[in-house]
């Protein structure tokens, strides 16, 4: 393969899903109605939480971040997906593909921390309800929200940017975006270092925020177990339920990819790996956390109850008029 000066480089074919053409505009459709679900959901969970006031509690705070990560992600994502599932030229742009790297990663170690932090919530809120808001007061919160995107910053993006190398011709990404397990078979030196940093930064935004994600639910489980209220007990669980449903989604897909060598590595499977992850799990986010949650649901009454009221009042002020 030849060597190429990465600043020569100006587009890469992206195969995505063009190997099966005869579903490419199905899914066109499909992953269209996916993608406004997950703006239309995340964007109702954000507006929610700051227009209702019952809802500005550290958890939904924490649900606010993920939901713009879920937005950012996909935005970075799926549209140009899309627009090649169209195009008989499936190309990206070296500058897009280099981007999407960044963004997959800074937003995937994002998240995987935001869900850990918002399981150390549930653990405070359930375990020490009397001293919830003394111990998660909005400054503490702000210093985990702050932290948790530093630290996704320099344990991703950081050492990407210091060791990517030059790429070998052709330039074909055998996957539905650009990220680092798919770049890493483009890369003309030898990848071992990439690798190996890969797996210490997917230990420390991957493996030790599940660590902290199941050692908080087990302390859960214990402090639920205890409980003498079995009404408690079921408000405990469903609190807790869409949460896990969340971390067991993410965190099972997010691992098989950036937890494993190189040589395991298939082209068709990991786009459907990849689909759960950036492109399904984020409109299925607000849908798992608002469904079940009578608080939200309740929120979006009272809004849609102040909008009806207001648009009567408009109503009656023009009669008047």
């Amino acid at each position: 393969m030849a060597q190429e000066n990465l600043s020569t480089i100006t587009e890469l074919v992206l195969v995505g899903f063009s190997n099966h053409p005869q579903v490419e505009i199905p899914l066109f459709f499909l992953f269209s109605g996916v993608y406004l679900v997950n703006l239309f959901g995340n964007t109702a969970i954000i507006t929610l939480v700051v227009i209702d006031y019952c809802l500005q509690t550290p958890m939904y705070f924490f649900l606010c971040h993920l939901a713009f990560l879920n937005i950012f992600y996909t935005t970075a994502v799926v549209p140009k997906m899309l627009f090649n599932l169209l195009a008989s030229k499936k190309v990206i742009s070296y500058e897009l593909c280099l981007a999407q790297t960044y963004i997959s990663l800074l937003m995937g170690a994002a998240e995987c921390i935001v869900l850990a932090i918002m399981a150390l919530d549930r653990y405070v809120a359930i375990c020490y309800p009397l001293r919830y808001l003394l111990i998660m007061n909005w400054s503490v919160c702000v210093q985990f929200a702050v932290g948790a995107w530093a630290i996704s910053f320099f344990a991703s993006v950081v050492p990407l940017y210091f060791t990517i190398l030059p790429l070998c011709s052709p330039y074909i990404v055998d996957h539905i975006f650009c990220e680092v397990p798919v770049l890493l078979h483009m890369f003309c030196a030898d990848t071992s270092l990439q690798e190996t940093l890969m797996v210490i930064g997917a230990s420390g935004t991957l493996l030790l925020p599940f660590l902290l994600i199941t050692l908080s639910y087990l302390c859960i489980l214990v402090a639920v177990m205890r409980m003498h209220s079995a009404e408690g007990r079921k408000k405990a669980f469903s609190v807790c339920s869409s949460h896990l449903t969340v971390v067991t989604i993410y965190y099972g897909t997010g691992m098989f990819t950036y937890m494993r060598p190189k040589s395991l590595y298939s082209a068709e499977g990991d786009k459907l790996i990849s689909l759960f992850y950036a492109v399904i799990n984020p409109a299925l986010n607000p849908l798992i956390y608002s469904l079940r949650n009578k608080e939200v649901n309740g929120a979006l009454k009272r809004v849609l109850e102040r909008l009806s009221v207001s648009q009567r009042q408009m109503i009656t002020i023009l009669r008047c008029q």
